[in-house]
């Protein structure tokens, strides 16, 4: 039995939002290994191959079967003016039933990082799982003291929830994480961060 493949694109006023393609892996290598530095203290601990176009190759694949069977949606921020790769979102472990709620993870090459990107697409982002996914929570964390990524998510409408303990191994250590969460009908008001 062929699976049809669901195209997804979300425009928004600068950017396309689209899955990445086989055609990406030089520009998303690059921007990447010239990022290093700025990104390795709040991601995982990139493997050996972690640039090689083999390693992007299974990214690819993961996101084309991941869309399909609708649990993760991982963009690319593609700028329309030049079609430059600016980033990436991902809206993972989408759970359906109960639930309708997905977790929401991002990154910015360091030479587009506070130029409004990142909000324009979190925006979009959240607006495509609450009105075409019809989620009803998304949720996001990041390491206390990363103040960019909180002030981020505070200025996108996510509410600080609380403390997760050894919540993912950033850089090779266990970390704990603050946790925010947007709702689709939010009614909570503004919340004091811990």
């Amino acid at each position: 039995m062929l699976t049809r493949r669901r195209k997804v694109k979300i425009e928004t006023e600068r950017m396309t939002l689209r899955p990445p393609v086989h055609a990406d892996w030089r520009a998303w290598s690059d921007l990447r290994q010239e990022s290093e530095a700025y990104l390795a203290r709040w991601e995982p601990t990139w493997a050996t191959d972690h640039l090689s176009r083999k390693a992007f190759t299974n990214r690819v694949y993961w996101a084309q079967r991941s869309v399909s069977g609708g649990t993760a949606l991982p963009m690319f921020l593609m700028r329309r003016s030049d079609d430059a790769l600016l980033g990436a979102i991902t809206l993972d472990n989408i759970r359906r039933g109960p639930a309708q709620s997905g977790t929401l993870g991002y990154w910015t090459g360091e030479r587009h990082a506070r130029q409004g990107y990142m909000r324009e697409a979190i925006a979009a982002m959240v607006h495509h799982a609450f009105h075409r996914l019809d989620l009803s929570r998304i949720e996001a964390a990041c390491l206390p003291e990363n103040a960019p990524s909180r002030s981020l998510l505070e200025s996108c409408g996510f509410k600080y929830e609380g403390v997760a303990q050894s919540y993912l191994q950033i850089d090779g250590r266990w970390r704990t994480h603050v946790l925010y969460a947007a709702l689709r009908m939010d009614r909570r008001g503004k919340t004091v961060t811990g």
